[in-house]
């Protein structure tokens, strides 16, 4: 069963005990309750929950879509609004601050477990999502690589890069990629070396 934190952001202290009561018994822990968007802001902070339930209508400075937007930008954490408002110029403030679901008031309480278990579904994709884009941006600004056609002096192994220079093949490719480098003799190179010294003695 689940056992996620959701926050209930309600001004009516009769809807915060059926919220919770619901709530409850779906198996979801009640992180807390807030009746204003300073104390939703507040208490988000303290509990970092899961999701947050919230109505649009709430005492104090600014509404539930201000608040849900304020949640988003500082926790990134999933909204669903829960309200008695479906008009229209609401639903189009209410969209523009993308919430994870919209539930009308009242409410059935299998009608409020779909759109939780969907909202956590989704916040759980989108981070995951996020996750892997930031990884794939890091490795993508790691990578250089090397194309085409790479001129190579036939005697000295010397590479000219594209403006017209005649760079060891060191300094090529430290350039053009993120490799390191360290020096040594390969085989036949040091048996020629041995040789070459024996013969000067």
């Amino acid at each position: 069963m689940a056992d996620e934190k959701i926050l209930i952001v309600e001004d009516e202290e009769i809807v915060v005990l059926d919220i919770r009561g619901a709530l409850e018994r779906a198996g979801y822990t009640v992180a807390g309750t807030a009746n204003s968007g300073d104390k939703a802001i507040e208490k988000t902070m303290e509990v970092r929950p899961d999701l947050v339930l919230m109505d649009i209508v709430l005492k104090g400075e600014f509404d539930g879509i201000e608040t849900a937007e304020r949640i988003r930008a500082l926790f990134n954490i999933p909204v669903i609004y829960l309200t008695a408002h479906a008009d229209e110029g609401t639903l189009k403030r209410a969209k523009v601050s993308e919430p994870f679901g919209y539930i009308v008031k009242p409410f059935r309480e299998r009608d409020l477990q779909i759109a939780i278990e969907f909202a956590l579904y989704k916040s759980s994709a989108e981070r995951e999502r996020n996750s892997l884009i930031d990884k794939l941006q890091d490795a993508l600004a790691r990578v250089k690589t090397l194309r085409g056609l790479v001129p190579i002096c036939s005697v000295c192994k010397k590479i000219r890069d594209d403006k017209g220079y005649w760079n060891q093949i060191e300094l090529y490719l430290k350039e053009y990629s993120d490799a390191e480098f360290t020096h040594s003799y390969c085989p036949d190179c040091a048996a020629r070396l041995i040789r070459n010294t024996y013969k000067e003695k």
